[in-house]
């Protein structure tokens, strides 16, 4: 008892600090909309600037003082770039806000590196409370106890903001209705930038009183970023309250989750938010949005199929690309068998976002899916390579179809976490089923057979199999199926009041790209010549997401030319600098500004202006 009351009170002390991250993420998203990615870069800064200030300033004065000027300095940076880059980009689609953030975050973690070097920083203990307080014969840091009676008062202080002030019953109006509080004549531009600068002044408070705790590593954004997103979904979006009692729940079910049951220890908190969403698919504190916003903004111009000419462009690219063996060494076509594997998985993410206007953040699991599927074919079975594309299309597919019967029950940010979850939990399993899947040592010795085994054979196989799933895909969004599809995305009331069966249309559209992102990890494993669990990870899902709105959400392909161009310039960029993601992050973040709908989308944009221009 004495040992799982200190791991409660552990447990506690996390749930505070988790809790203003969360809930400067909820706030910021239930107001301006932005699914903001770089909120755990913010808590990276917001503990690295604290490390620095602490460091320098002496005395408890100099402690505290830098701990609330490191939160002050980071949500004036925040303001700064909610000002410059967000505030450009507010008329684009919403979902092209995550792109932005998702360069910042890039941006933000070369830079950490180079001002404060890879290794992890240990910071000063927090003067006053270096000791430690003795409960039930347990020794219980008096740090952490300061922390759990923090939580509460941060919670009364924000209840107090959005409550008593003009501010925060207007942060309260625009979290239920935005549209109508611009219409009453609120300022909306300066509304969204002290929302932005509060959040992440919050966020980065968090980081910055983790300092004691736990030090500040270069990793420290990833780690917080995904917690947070669970706990705003969990709690409902928009709801202080709700992220309290959920950063509450999360904190302790990894606290006690790892004395209790630490075979599930990795799953437990997604399996809970699965089951949360599935239950209340508003969150447990969150309530039902009368029109929901479509996921994906509705292009002005209807999409139509190629004509003559684009056709002809088409077919000389491809090609072009299939002379490619002919002037090439080995190691370019392995590089340009990776961006075609890459291209077909983006084409598949797109046929669900662009076309079914669902957004995935688990997309990872279903390329895993068909890479582990593949891979357990050629090595447990002894199938040759046609069929082990075959089992991971298949297993792939029924991922698709189990995961899909509950999250088409969803819609928007929900469906997306709830997609996220189920990745999640198919990661954990791939992770620890070692007797299966071998665990983090992965399936090896996944080669394809003498005929393809060729850098230019699997090459040609590669080009092959994503031109034809690349077509497919574009038939079945011109198809009556795919007619009825984007009338479920532009409008699911109406289409359901002409009789279309919106939930059986997208879970045939689940599977669908399900499918062909089995394909695609099928591909993926006979390239690699082997398969880890980091093919069902965040960062291949989140990897996918930026390929398409790289390209263009708005458009029918413009994932694979958004593949193409962020893989390569991925792959470019590692080879020649040690700065890669901060050039990365400032290529991503210029073409947002420069193009904010997609590359491709843009481009198509400009032509048709063209064309209308002329006499």
């Amino acid at each position: 008892m004495d040992v799982l009351l200190a791991q409660f009170l552990t447990g506690l002390a996390g749930a505070s600090s988790l809790f203003l991250v969360a809930s400067g993420l909820s706030i910021i998203f239930g107001v301006t909309r932005i699914v903001n990615f770089a909120h755990g870069a913010f808590y990276m800064a917001g503990a690295y600037l604290a490390w620095t200030l602490t460091e320098r300033l002496d005395g408890a004065a100099g402690f505290w003082g830098g701990i609330l000027l490191a939160a002050l300095a980071i949500a004036a940076l925040g303001a700064v770039i909610e000002i410059v880059l967000l505030r450009r980009i507010y008329h684009a689609p919403e979902l092209l806000q995550l792109l932005a953030t998702f360069g910042v975050t890039l941006v933000f973690q070369d830079l950490a590196v180079a001002i404060w070097g890879p290794e992890d920083l240990v910071g000063r203990r927090a003067p006053g409370l270096r000791g430690a307080v003795e409960i039930l014969g347990q020794q219980i840091p008096a740090y952490d106890l300061f922390l759990v009676f923090l939580g509460p008062a941060v919670l009364g202080a924000l209840w107090l903001l959005f409550h008593r002030t003009r501010f925060g019953i207007l942060v309260r109006a625009a979290t239920q209705d935005r549209d109508m509080v611009a219409a009453l004549g609120v300022h909306q531009k300066w509304l969204f930038t002290g929302v932005f600068a509060l959040g992440i002044f919050l966020a980065a408070l968090g980081g910055a009183l983790q300092l004691p705790r736990g030090g500040v590593s270069h990793a420290m954004d990833l780690q917080i970023i995904v917690e947070a997103f669970v706990v705003v979904v969990v709690g409902g979006l928009g709801s202080v309250a709700g992220a309290f009692v959920a950063a509450f729940l999360v904190s302790e079910l990894n606290a006690l989750g790892i004395l209790v049951l630490p075979q599930v220890s990795l799953v437990i908190v997604f399996a809970v938010m699965a089951i949360v969403l599935v239950a209340r698919p508003f969150g447990l504190f969150g309530r039902p949005e009368g029109a929901p916003r479509p996921a994906v903004a509705i292009t002005i111009r209807p999409w139509r199929p190629m004509d003559t000419r684009e056709r002809a462009w088409t077919a000389a690219g491809v090609a072009l690309a299939a002379l490619l063996p002919l002037v090439a060494g080995g190691y370019v076509l392995t590089v340009g068998a990776e961006l075609l594997v890459f291209a077909l998985f983006a084409a598949s993410l797109q046929f669900m976002m662009s076309t079914g206007g669902l957004v995935s953040f688990g997309h990872a699991a279903y390329f895993g899916l068909g890479a582990y599927g593949a891979a357990l074919a050629a090595k447990g079975l002894g199938w040759p390579m046609p069929a082990g594309f075959l089992a991971g299309m298949l297993l792939a597919a029924a991922g698709a179809a189990a995961f899909g019967w509950f999250c088409v029950r969803l819609a928007g940010v929900y469906f997306a976490m709830l997609t996220l979850a189920f990745a999640q939990i198919t990661w954990s399993v791939a992770f620890q089923w070692t007797s299966v899947t071998g665990g983090d040592n992965g399936i090896l010795g996944v080669w394809p057979p003498s005929w393809a085994a060729s850098p230019a054979a699997f090459y040609w196989l590669c080009l092959a199999l994503a031109v034809l799933g690349v077509a497919a895909l574009r038939v079945i969004v011109f198809s009556p199926f795919g007619f009825a599809l984007r009338a479920v995305r532009d409008s699911g009331l109406r289409a359901e009041a002409i009789g279309i069966d919106r939930k059986s249309l997208q879970w045939r559209a689940l599977v669908i790209a399900g499918l062909a992102a089995g394909l695609a990890g099928a591909l993926f494993a006979y390239l690699k010549g082997s398969v880890f669990p980091d093919a069902l990870g965040i960062p291949t899902s989140v990897d996918g997401l930026v390929m398409v709105l790289l390209g263009g959400v708005e458009t029918v392909s413009g994932g694979v030319i958004g593949a193409l161009l962020f893989r390569a310039l991925s792959i470019v960029l590692m080879s020649q600098t040690d700065s890669s993601k901060l050039v990365l992050g400032l290529v991503i973040i210029t073409l947002v500004v420069a193009f904010p709908r997609g590359v491709v989308g843009s481009l198509d944009a400009l032509r048709h202006r063209a064309r209308g221009a002329r006499p």
